[in-house]
């Protein structure tokens, strides 16, 4: 028998609890990884919370790192010993061991380790895609990034920076706008005493910018649009503040023929080929030294429901792993 967090019920941190389960021999077609580190990441919020549904009991998570155990009927893309890593579904990442589909893994270079793996996975990989698919961001591009000391943030700071562009992010405190800055924003902006819109349009001359992401969601959405620059596109990733509540399209064409997207990881990594190529440019990044991954706080897996509580009243920043 192994451990994992599971939940019978939405609801807060407390619905999580710490159960004996019963992992058993992979299928064909999957993998069984002993997790040597687990990504925390706010969607796991939105899945216990009940504002993304799942059938219940379940469990949680979506990232981890760790070795392969054994390996189910016709894999072929790893062996048992092999160092691992995934993110993106099915939940059951809150757990010591567990079974996956093999086509979701993939192998960690030795340049990075179980705790870079599962700190960077889903959060590296989000990055990935926001900045070279969903908005191709090119040198000379004025980005604002919403959460910006977030886990998210600091790498999607870093990585737009090194592609040449010039970062504004938006963040809650002094503090965290220093640790922005010291990953590459260049003009962190902090929201709870600042005007974002106002200062965008101050530090871009009145032009606006061609991209927002945005994870926060109902509380700074409205705004967004209006620091985009004619033509811009929003792109929304998450709604840390709440859901986007409807609103009138045509609002889009009175402030300019903005675009809004909200994309998510499950569809740019569905083929394996595409996971495995954005995998690997993130470990080249981090490799590289462009990119660094900050893990700025450690749980007990057993205790997540406090590491939840904490990541949800902002008292986080960079990534968070839990430690089986």
């Amino acid at each position: 028998m192994t451990h994992a967090i599971r939940f019978h019920q939405t609801g807060g941190p407390e619905v999580l609890r710490w159960e004996a389960v019963d992992v058993g021999a992979p299928a064909a077609g999957e993998v069984t990884v002993r997790h040597h580190a687990i990504g925390l990441n706010y969607i796991d919020t939105y899945h216990r919370s009940g504002l993304y549904p799942v059938p219940l009991p379940s469990g949680l998570g979506l990232e981890g790192a760790g070795v392969v155990e054994a390996v189910g009927e016709g894999v072929t893309e790893v062996v048992p010993g092999d160092r691992v890593a995934y993110a993106g579904g099915p939940l059951g990442a809150y757990a010591e061991s567990r079974k996956l589909p093999a086509h979701r893994v993939v192998k960690l270079p030795a340049a990075i380790s179980f705790e870079q793996g599962a700190a960077m996975m889903l959060q590296g990989l989000t990055a990935q895609y926001l900045l070279r698919r969903t908005y191709r961001v090119q040198p000379g591009d004025t980005v604002l990034i919403h959460a910006a000391a977030g886990g998210v943030g600091l790498i999607a700071c870093q990585w737009a920076k090194a592609l040449g562009a010039t970062v504004i992010g938006t963040v809650g405190s002094d503090a965290k706008a220093e640790l922005a800055r010291a990953h590459g924003c260049d003009h962190p902006i902090v929201y709870t005493r600042e005007n974002f819109t106002e200062r965008v349009r101050e530090i871009t001359g009145g032009a606006g910018v061609p991209v927002v992401y945005d994870s926060i969601g109902k509380d700074t959405f409205m705004d967004s649009l209006r620091c985009l620059r004619p033509l811009g596109m929003m792109v929304l990733f998450g709604a840390a503040s709440g859901p986007v509540p409807p609103f009138d399209l045509n609002l889009l064409n009175t402030l300019g023929s903005l675009y809004v997207t909200r994309p998510g990881i499950a569809a740019y990594t569905a083929k394996r080929e595409d996971l495995v190529a954005m995998a690997n440019e993130l470990f080249d990044v981090v490799d590289s030294g462009a990119v660094r991954i900050e893990i700025n706080q450690r749980y007990a897996l057993k205790d997540a429901a406090q590491a939840h509580r904490d990541l949800e009243a902002r008292r986080t920043t960079g990534s968070t792993i839990l430690l089986p």
